[in-house]
């Protein structure tokens, strides 16, 4: 197994990217976006997770095995969350029907 070092510039740049999006979220917590407000720091999120997965946990430069895994946990992850969605969307009808 080959192993892909990168430099430390690269670790460096790819910290201060994260920080910098932490401040973002910070600023944008400020700001009333309306509905908008969950899908922008959700949108941070995904990304800022995005770059500690592929960089400081090595997927990037790993075997197609590896790739196969992460994709099945995000798959996963997004089916629990349509589930939960789903759940949480449709209790207002449940509760037409209680009273």
């Amino acid at each position: 197994m080959n192993q892909h070092l990168c430099s430390p510039k690269l670790y460096l740049a790819i910290f201060a990217g994260l920080l910098v999006l932490t401040g973002v979220t910070v600023i944008v917590a400020f700001f009333n976006l309306g509905p908008f407000n969950m899908v922008v720091a959700m949108s941070i999120a995904v990304v800022k997770a995005t770059l500690v997965v592929l960089f400081f946990m090595h997927v990037r430069y790993s075997e197609h095995l590896i790739w196969v895994f992460v994709g099945a946990g995000v798959l996963w992850l997004g089916i629990l969350l349509l589930l939960l969605m789903s759940d949480y969307l449709t209790r207002a009808w449940l509760a037409g029907l209680a009273g």
